[in-house]
């Protein structure tokens, strides 16, 4: 890449934040640039289809970062977390910070980094020491149902998903292929 890489967020409560961020991952595998994926709270034995796709591309990297303890019965991050995940979400965060200064990699996604934040797993300043010191050409996506406001003020590109109708309202659960 030769132009400056920019910074993406998708946030809100509707369906669809990492999705789109693996869509634009593919895109750009397609193109043969070098993609990295982190994802913040959601463990290795996360399985979602998307990840067992993405093993499969030579040039998408993907690292899971999380505590299967931080996720409630109804699906949603808990606020009393074990503290275990605050250690495992700096984790997360020194490996993205490691990749957004990595020569030659094209696209940075931070999966869950907003939520990550709004839980106070980590600050936002840690999340903005890394957007400030990314590699110029670096693009960089960031999801997470909750986006703090100075990220969003940093950022290019912000698309807010907004859930108008949803099946979880009717109590029909996520399902395997079309959710996960």
């Amino acid at each position: 890449m030769t132009t400056k890489g920019l910074i993406q967020v998708f946030s809100g409560d509707g369906r669809g934040k990492t999705s789109a961020a693996f869509g634009l991952a593919m895109r750009a595998a397609g193109h043969g640039l070098k993609v990295a994926v982190v994802q913040f709270m959601k463990p290795t034995d996360f399985f979602t289809g998307e990840n067992n796709s993405i093993k499969n591309l030579s040039n998408i990297d993907i690292y899971n970062y999380g505590n299967s303890d931080i996720w409630g019965r109804d699906g949603w991050p808990q606020k009393n977390y074990p503290k275990e995940a605050k250690t495992v979400s700096l984790e997360a965060l020194n490996k993205a910070k490691d990749l957004s200064s990595t020569k030659g990699l094209d696209l940075l996604v931070l999966d869950e980094a907003g939520e990550a934040a709004k839980l106070e797993l980590l600050t936002v300043n840690q999340l903005k020491d890394l957007l400030n010191n990314k590699e110029n050409e670096l693009e960089i996506i960031i999801t997470g149902y909750h986006m703090p406001q100075e990220i969003i003020d940093m950022a290019d590109l912000v698309t807010e998903l907004k859930a108008i109708k949803h099946p979880y309202e009717k109590g029909i659960t996520a399902r395997r292929g079309f959710d996960y």
